[in-house]
């Protein structure tokens, strides 16, 4: 059903061998079974086509199992990772795989018509070649995303931290875009100018003591330059000796000093960290978008190349040679899952022979087979009866 393609979440991927039939239906192939009863047909299936690559020793097949199964999960990590990125920037929706195409297809037909690329990876390569080529590929992009995302989060932190400068309250603002040069004595020998935040429930208090608070200020002239929601800006004159017992005094009655000396080049200063930072953090921004959804399509593709390889090289060790086998991806209708491998569990369960006791139900290995003895713990309850992978993709 076409439908289960574009509703599933989930995706299995199997492999059989070319002669497997269902044991409730021994005259009717796989491949018809898989789509006419599994779960009442409700599911999409298509060939996963894999070519035959060059099989080396029984021992380099084990080995690359199981380095195909660590760089399966480091992949699948980096695929997550910049899915969490593209949705921390609101460029991709509930889920990317969705949202964001493989080479201006969308991701589910890419899965529907998954084949080999040849002319990036050579079939004249050894299996150990392709995984370090495809594996190598894909940790520099994780990498190079990873060190762009961590550039971009820095510039957005000092965009922040400028930002708080423009926007606090008046007792912690940057005040280079509120004063101008005439609310300031300047290039005087002794008089300078202070500037006060005082809460606006203390405005009475500090209007009617200022004059007070320390020796030598110029009576009248505190002025508001400019008010927000909780304070009241003033600047006040008075002889620069006098400062520090005025700013002690106005920290005392609860108002607050603000440390600024009046500097054009200070105030261009403050203005061109605040641009620089502003366009140094959308164009971080456009290169982590453009590299991230880049990225995500080249890691896509190669995890499911990894996973190609996980299939042969497991059907391999499972099933032996000559390496023909019947490989499908299933679309899974949501939260239908467990029924489905439960099924596949039940028609194809037999494949993995009688070398342990299986549950009934799930097909899986019974860790309390009382003939295990002391080897119950080396056995994967985990392990399928026939080679098969599930996909999350969120």
């Amino acid at each position: 059903m076409a439908t289960a393609l574009y509703t599933a979440k989930e995706f299995i991927l199997l492999s059989l061998p070319v002669n497997a039939q269902p044991s409730s239906a021994p005259s009717m192939d796989a491949t018809a079974w898989l789509q006419q009863s599994l779960l009442g047909g409700k599911t999409f299936q298509a060939e996963f086509k894999i070519p035959e690559f060059k099989i080396g020793s029984l021992d380099s097949l084990v080995l690359e199992s199981e380095e195909l199964s660590k760089i399966d999960g480091q992949i699948g990590a980096s695929v997550a990772k910049i899915v969490e990125i593209l949705n921390g920037l609101t460029e991709s929706e509930t889920n990317a795989y969705k949202t964001i195409s493989i080479g201006n297809v969308p991701i589910v037909e890419y899965l529907e018509n998954f084949h080999w690329q040849t002319r990036k990876f050579k079939l004249d390569k050894s299996i150990n070649e392709l995984i370090h080529d495809i594996s190598t590929e894909s940790f520099q992009l994780d990498a190079d995303v990873r060190a762009t995302n961590s550039n971009y989060s820095n510039a957005k932190t000092n965009l922040a931290a400028a930002e708080r400068k423009k926007t606090g309250n008046l007792s912690v603002r940057s005040l280079h875009d509120i004063v101008k040069p005439e609310d300031f004595v300047l290039n005087s020998e002794y008089l300078t100018t202070v500037l006060v935040a005082v809460p606006k429930t203390l405005k009475g208090d500090f209007e009617s003591s200022y004059e007070t608070l320390a020796k030598n200020v110029v009576p009248g002239s505190a002025s508001i330059l400019k008010q927000d929601d909780e304070y009241l800006l003033y600047n006040v004159h008075l002889f620069k000796k006098s400062v520090n017992e005025f700013v002690s005094a106005c920290r005392e009655k609860k108002f607050i000093p603000r440390d600024f000396n009046y500097s054009e080049e200070l105030i261009d200063q403050l203005k061109r960290e605040h641009d620089s930072a502003a366009s140094l953090e959308q164009s971080l921004r456009v290169q982590l978008v453009r590299l991230a959804k880049t990225a995500y399509a080249d890691v896509f593709i190669n995890w499911f190349h990894i996973k190609a390889l996980r299939i042969f090289v497991e059907s391999v060790l499972r099933y032996g040679l000559p390496p023909h086998f019947n490989t499908k991806i299933i679309a899974v209708p949501p939260k239908t899952l467990d029924k489905c491998k439960a099924e596949l569990v039940q028609q194809f369960g037999y494949l993995g022979g009688n070398a342990f006791s299986k549950d009934k139900k799930t097909g899986k290995i019974n860790q309390n087979d009382t003939s295990l003895h002391e080897y119950a713990g080396l056995v994967d309850p985990d392990y399928e009866p026939f080679v098969m992978y599930t996909v999350a993709l969120e």
